[in-house]
């Protein structure tokens, strides 16, 4: 196994559960499943991330780089438009994003965060 090159495979490993908190809920009731498989020195974390159907505000301060491998979400910004995500799409949310996530189908995606 190299030191070097990690893998993201969760087989095997137990997520971390958790939901949004209940003050951001919009709709349903959605929970998360989070696989962190690498962790580095400046705030870098990398890994998978799941949620089932429901719709909460978000807020970011840290950039993030997505790539959707199963489900269906839709993510606004504040005034700006709804965008549609599902499995193959791939993008990154910049500091300072706020708006809504609305998981329509269980989200699996794989994440580079940066903070």
């Amino acid at each position: 196994m190299s030191a070097h090159l990690v893998r993201i495979a969760i087989d095997g490993s137990e997520p971390e559960l958790g939901a949004p908190q209940a003050d951001r809920v919009i709709a349903g009731n959605p929970t998360f499943r989070t696989w962190n498989v690498e962790e580095a020195d400046g705030g870098l974390f990398a890994g998978v991330w799941e949620a089932t159907p429901g719709k909460w505000r978000i807020s970011y301060d840290e950039w993030e780089f997505c790539h959707v491998l199963d489900g269906v979400s839709v993510i606004e910004e504040e005034g700006g438009v709804a965008q549609t995500v599902r499995a193959g799409d791939s993008f990154v949310i910049r500091p300072g994003f706020r708006g809504t996530w609305e998981v329509v189908e269980t989200t699996r995606k794989e994440y580079v965060i940066r903070a």
